[in-house]
């Protein structure tokens, strides 16, 4: 089997940003010491974390004391969520998300009990008439600013206004970067492999107004530190970040016209749903089930010709399991592509993409007697 030449799954984790390998580099005989201490080290390394807050503060247009960094998006989520929750209400009052949730969400509202689950219509976009029906009593609302699978932004500042005094967290991890940041957040969370930083980095944004309790065992519950990191990493995180920004109107102008190209020619396709909302998504993702395609052979298929994609469950443990997102949305739930291009995919690879997924796809169908 030959290995992927055309890499297809950013969604899933970018490839490090030039700007990253570089930072990452020129940091790592700096970050090592601990940034509490007061000695000569410690202070270097200190400096570099606040080095970083400080980048990616201004690459988000937040207070720089808002910024708080984990390790990792999934963590950040979680830490960000319960602490609004546990700040607001006793455990026993729900958690209300949207039906196509990443799984990091859904297990913490879970965990904290009673959750509530907000249906979504068929692009994926959350339904707001169920935030008008929120109880006023419900700990936090959790709602991603992108679907992850699908790439369907949320209206995140209507349902906020919506919502009135519930605490929103924002997932923000398949968009970070990517577009900015909606209104009406409380706690927002990132992840850096996402835009092209070091893996093991997840950003937690707090709004100094905001009422929030750190959830898990710390010194002080109210303080908003940071969790142990790759001071490193996190140097590197924050100078991807810009950089991803300072570029983002230019490659997801062509992304997003790639992504448009993909599409048309995708509907041609016999038997085929494309799914997620054709204009108001991120600029790099798209998402089609074929009927009467196995996703895992398909997968197999396309790497065995030198083409990288996603297929199942984006955020399942097995990602063989159908996909609750697709599912929530009343689309096919198996033989799934999603496709997700990076800052290098250029048009060439697209069509070289677009002229073998026919034979690829009939010859599966074919296989099974179809």
């Amino acid at each position: 089997m030959a290995n992927a030449a055309v890499y297809l799954d950013t969604a899933s984790s970018e490839p490090l940003h030039p700007a990253a390998r570089e930072t990452l580099l020129a940091a790592l005989d700096h970050g090592y010491a601990d940034p509490r201490r007061l000695h000569g080290p410690g202070r270097t390394a200190r400096l570099l974390l606040d080095n970083a807050r400080e980048a990616i503060a201004g690459a988000l247009g937040v207070r720089r004391d808002e910024v708080t960094f984990a390790s990792s998006g999934s963590r950040a989520v979680q830490r960000g969520l319960l602490g609004l929750a546990g700040a607001r209400a006793e455990r026993g009052r729900p958690i209300a998300h949207s039906a196509v949730e990443h799984q990091a969400v859904t297990d913490a509202a879970a965990w904290w009990g009673a959750p509530r689950e907000l249906g979504v219509d068929a692009y994926g976009r959350l339904d707001l008439d169920a935030v008008r029906s929120l109880a006023p009593d419900t700990a936090a609302l959790a709602l991603q600013s992108a679907n992850h699978e699908v790439g369907t932004l949320q209206p995140v500042a209507e349902a906020a206004e919506i919502a009135g005094g519930v605490p929103l967290l924002v997932d923000a991890c398949a968009s970070m970067g990517r577009v900015p940041l909606p209104h009406g957040w409380d706690a927002l969370a990132g992840s850096a492999h996402k835009w092209g930083g070091p893996s093991g980095i997840g950003v937690l944004l707090i709004r100094h107004r905001a009422r929030w309790i750190d959830p898990f065992p710390a010194g002080d519950p109210f303080a908003r530190t940071d969790e142990p990191v790759d001071i490193a990493a996190a140097l590197a995180a924050a100078a991807a970040l810009q950089a991803v920004v300072a570029e983002r109107d230019q490659i997801g102008s062509r992304q997003r016209a790639l992504i448009d190209r993909i599409r048309a020619r995708v509907a041609d396709i016999a038997d085929v749903d494309v799914v997620g909302d054709p204009v108001e998504r991120l600029p790099h993702l798209v998402t089609f089930s074929f009927l009467y395609v196995d996703g895992e052979a398909l997968v197999t298929e396309l790497d065995r010709l030198g083409f990288a994609v996603a297929s199942g469950s984006a955020c399942a443990v097995d990602t063989r399991e159908p996909s609750r997102v697709l599912a929530a949305m009343g689309a096919l739930t198996h033989g799934n592509v999603r496709l997700s291009l990076g800052r290098e995919t250029t048009p060439a690879e697209v069509e070289r993409f677009l002229d073998v997924l026919p034979g690829v796809v009939h010859t599966i169908r074919e296989r099974a007697g179809l």
